[in-house]
């Protein structure tokens, strides 16, 4: 197939939404990166805006729902570790299953405008790598480790370093 990539792709971003969700602490929830600044999401902003944004593309624009509520009943970290994974489970088997070319090739609304759905995807990984960097960003102001997210870093000394993550 030729859209695997994405599929392969989709498997480890939320691998990485995961992995950098599991760095901060409940009590980062609240923290913007400027405190006076409400333009700037604070951590709860950011998981409540990836699932509630992941679940409307899919939904909305690439046909795929989950049948779940995109927010757990608990908004703490855990919770929203534990709904994100597995809805974006649920999300990825559906993906592994689209093996015809021509579902990803024709084009449906993205908002106001028709796209492929390759494109679209393309668009969704951006949007969720765009924002796992600010929240990478705000661990560094914390003055939390960061640890590997694409293979050796600063962060690490050059290693790559995987950390399981804390439940």
């Amino acid at each position: 197939m030729r859209y695997q990539f994405l599929v392969d792709t989709y498997a480890t971003e939320r691998l990485k939404v995961l992995s950098v969700w599991g760095m901060f602490r409940d009590e980062d929830l609240p923290i913007r990166p400027h405190p006076t600044d409400p333009r700037g999401r604070n951590f709860l902003e950011q998981m409540q805006h990836q699932c509630l944004s992941e679940n409307a593309w899919f939904c909305n624009m690439l046909g795929i729902d989950v049948g779940a509520p995109p927010l757990p009943r608990e908004e703490t970290r855990l919770g929203f570790v534990l709904q994100y994974s597995d809805d974006s489970a649920k999300r990825l088997e559906v993906l592994r299953s689209k093996t015809d070319d021509a579902w990803w090739e024709q084009e449906v609304a993205f908002f106001d405008v028709q796209r492929s759905r390759a494109w679209i995807m393309v668009r969704r990984i951006a949007h969720t790598s765009h924002h796992r960097g600010q929240q990478m960003a705000m661990l560094r102001m914390l003055g939390r480790d960061v640890f590997s997210n694409y293979g050796p870093t600063a962060d690490t000394g050059e290693k790559v370093i995987y950390k399981p993550l804390p439940l």
